[in-house]
């Protein structure tokens, strides 16, 4: 079975996730660098075009090379859309003997911090992350940072809520049933108590 580390370094996001994720056995939470955890993919919660040179993923393009952005953007550029929707993921080969793995998941189409802490982003990407390690044999362990809580400014329980409704579809295998289009409101405001269904 796939086992999660849930990699912070705020301790608000750690409390969030022991409480969200307590039930999890196949999980660690972890307060630490995420660069320097083992693991056989970590997670870099980018963009939509492919660019690593801010926030998390300078340091992830640091510890394995410049050379992944320039990969991942010519991944993208092979895309129908020519750009990495949010909810899709690509992953790469490190060449790094402890992480071989990265695993491109955007958390917003370009760097931003407007309407993204009322988004439901976060969901989106660890639906990608959890995916992706499912439909690779390579991957057995994966380290995940808090999606959305850096230049997003997500607050932190919303998205460690986000990220394990997402845990719970793709992994328990507990998808949700729709009779109505009321039923996705309600969800949606479950994933975001922020977000606005009206706006107007």
């Amino acid at each position: 079975m796939l086992h999660i580390k849930l990699v912070y370094l705020e301790d608000e996001l750690g409390n969030s996730w022991r409480n969200d994720f307590s039930e999890c056995e196949n999980l660690s939470i972890i307060k630490g660098d995420i660069t320097k955890i083992k693991s056989d993919a970590v997670v870099s919660p980018a963009n939509s075009f492919g660019f690593m040179d801010g926030g998390l993923d300078w340091h992830l393009s640091e510890r394995f090379g410049w050379h992944l952005q320039d990969e991942l953007q010519v991944k993208i550029a092979q895309l129908d859309e020519k750009e990495l929707l949010i909810g899709k993921s690509i992953t790469l080969e490190t060449g790094d003997s402890e992480v071989p793995f990265l695993i491109s998941a955007p958390t917003m189409r370009v760097p931003m911090s407007f309407n993204i802490a009322t988004s439901v982003n976060a969901f989106l990407a660890m639906k990608a992350i959890l995916i992706a390690c499912i439909n690779n044999p390579k991957i057995e362990t994966v380290t995940i940072p808090g999606l959305c809580t850096g230049c997003g400014r997500m607050p932190f329980h919303i998205a460690s809520n986000q990220m394990f409704l997402a845990y719970d579809e793709i992994i328990n295998r507990n998808y949700k049933e729709y009779e109505t289009f009321g039923d996705t409101q309600k969800y949606q405001y479950r994933l975001n108590e922020k977000g606005l269904i009206w706006d107007y």
